[in-house]
């Protein structure tokens, strides 16, 4: 039986490493001795999502009520889709917003920070994301630190994009110990960046 649900909230325009980083991670977690189950879902069903480098994804799903909810970022400065997209259209962060109002954990990659700022998840909460979207992110009310991955208990941010990894590997460690996310690490031939704040 699986104790814990992960699920990573893919959209048009989303940044590959961003959402593909952790999925592995977590993947590899599972293996290792995890009790979790990953998911890549939207919002609403579709069957392919299409990635900022054009990568096509089949998502296994819509969005349900996971206990860790993970959103990349990606497209912050086009106009058309990805974040800011996301952002403009409201319906990501609102279901964000209500995700974490039921309980679940709530981590972004990169400028998904700025998903998580909109859903009103930021405020006066210490908080990172990739430097094109730093001084947006600190215009959002939150209390922006120069630092890899940010643990706010449960609210998480992780910095550019191959920083998603390590908040990955952190999430594995706090939930699930030290030696699993070591393991993955190892297996990932991955080494560690950075301290996690927090």
């Amino acid at each position: 039986m699986v104790d814990t649900t992960a699920e990573i909230v893919l959209f048009d325009g989303f940044d590959e490493l961003d959402a593909i980083g952790p999925y592995e991670v977590f993947e590899n977690g599972a293996q290792a001795g995890a009790s979790l189950e990953t998911r890549l879902v939207t919002l609403e069903e579709t069957d392919i999502v299409t990635a900022s480098h054009d990568l096509r994804v089949e998502p296994e799903g819509t969005l349900g009520q996971p206990d860790i909810l993970l959103v990349p970022g990606g497209g912050w400065t086009a106009a058309t889709e990805g974040v800011r997209a996301a952002v403009e259209d409201g319906r990501l962060p609102d279901a964000v917003d209500e995700r974490y109002t039921e309980g679940a954990t709530v981590a972004s990659v990169c400028t998904g920070a700025m998903i998580l700022a909109e859903a009103g998840l930021l405020e006066g909460r210490p908080a990172t994301t990739h430097p094109v979207a730093v001084d947006d992110l600190d215009a959002s009310a939150a209390n922006v630190v120069d630092e890899r991955v940010v643990d706010d208990g449960d609210v998480l941010t992780g910095g550019g994009v191959t920083s998603g990894i390590d908040l990955a590997l952190w999430l594995l460690e706090r939930e699930f110990g030290a030696d699993v996310a070591d393991d993955v690490s190892e297996e990932m031939a991955h080494e560690r960046r950075g301290e996690v704040f927090g």
